[in-house]
């Protein structure tokens, strides 16, 4: 119920008193749209009223307040001796404080937090960036790690493509590979031996240099890959409780990854509109951003369905599963795998080493 914080007038008493008020009023039922229960947006709310009062002993108001104003809250509450501003949690009224700070960015009340300032790439760089957007379609995040070692070729060789020899890049490659690990040296190479395509399929350097890039030795794959025995995929599945809100979101969520095969950023990134209900197909941004469409199967479907009516919170947002806890929005690829690796626990399955949980 949107308004539900708001209604406990007796437990938030003088919250809406004083010039700050009808701010404080704002916040509440921000905090009950994003879906938090009352004892929650009662508990923070009163962490940003102790705020604003600490805030008015210091001659600071609310439109002066920021992160310094926030730390310096966090280190009065170690020793806060305020009257009716008793606490056990210092962490909580430090998080609820957050949230109000957060709250008014969002509705400009206070300015946003000081941008950093840019970074400028070399045009080479650039260039290569939007090639391979226009090329692979890669994630940013796949972009920016590419970029660090692009960033640190450049600086060691210089910004003149025609000049790079051989000797040059693998001097670079071997010098660097004795300070990193054989994972990050694998990624190095791989993002020079990209670049260095780049340079070639647009004249810039000599053809075939791709092939100076060592190949950096790792044994990660030097026997088969372990996986999951039907079984215990199965264990994995039946062990959700099919009688929550979160059971029913990790059940759907625990089919997609076995039986379509989709990887966490697959999962993250469903929208409803992906779902085609009326001809049982799901369209999926696989990797690369190639649109992939995949067969809705009768199990997995009723899966999805279970999940919609009965799990998943009321929400504006488009994204298929978000947080069974507020605020509710998407969450990360790093939860899909937190998911599977509870379920893996409950099941008292062992966790196969960096690979997915279908064979």
């Amino acid at each position: 119920m949107p308004s539900e914080p708001l209604k406990s007038r007796t437990r938030i008493r003088g919250l809406g008193d004083g010039p700050e008020g009808p701010l404080f009023e704002s916040f509440a039922q921000a905090l009950s749209e994003a879906g938090y229960a009352s004892f929650t947006a009662r508990r923070h709310l009163r962490a940003a009223k102790h705020l604003v009062y600490w805030a008015h002993r210091h001659g600071t108001l609310v439109r002066e307040l920021d992160d310094e104003c926030l730390a310096g809250f966090n280190r009065h509450l170690s020793r806060c001796r305020c009257p009716h501003w008793a606490h056990s949690n210092q962490p909580r009224v430090v998080h609820g404080a957050s949230l109000f700070l957060t709250y008014l960015r969002r509705t400009r009340i206070i300015a946003q937090h000081a941008a950093k300032p840019p970074i400028h790439d070399p045009a080479l760089l650039s260039a290569f960036c939007q090639w391979m957007r226009r090329q692979c379609g890669p994630t940013d995040l796949t972009l920016y790690q590419y970029s660090i070692y692009v960033r640190e070729l450049l600086g060691h060789l210089g910004e003149r493509p025609s000049c790079y020899d051989a000797r040059r890049l693998r001097a670079f490659v071997f010098e660097r590979s004795h300070c990193w690990g054989p994972t990050v040296a694998q990624k190095c190479t791989t993002a020079l031996r990209m670049f260095l395509r780049f340079l070639i399929a647009e004249g810039r350097c000599a053809v075939g240099l791709d092939a100076a890039i060592p190949t950096t030795a790792h044994w990660r794959l030097a026997t088969l890959p372990r996986y999951l025995q039907p079984e215990e995929v199965e264990r994995l599945i039946t062990s959700c409780d099919q009688a929550s809100a979160l059971g029913w979101r990790d059940r759907a969520i625990l089919l997609l990854l076995a039986r379509l095969g989709l990887r966490a950023g697959d999962i993250v990134h469903l929208r409803l509109s992906d779902i085609d209900w009326k001809n049982a197909w799901i369209h999926v941004s696989g990797k690369g951003r190639r649109q992939t469409q995949l067969p809705l199967t009768q199990e997995v479907g009723e899966a999805i369905v279970t999940y919609l009516n009965r799990g998943r919170p009321q929400t504006t947002t488009d994204v298929l599963f978000i947080r069974c806890r507020a605020p509710f929005c998407a969450f990360s690829s790093s939860a899909v795998s937190h998911i599977v690796d509870k379920a893996l626990r409950r099941a008292g399955v062992r966790r196969p080493t960096s690979c997915a949980i279908v064979p």
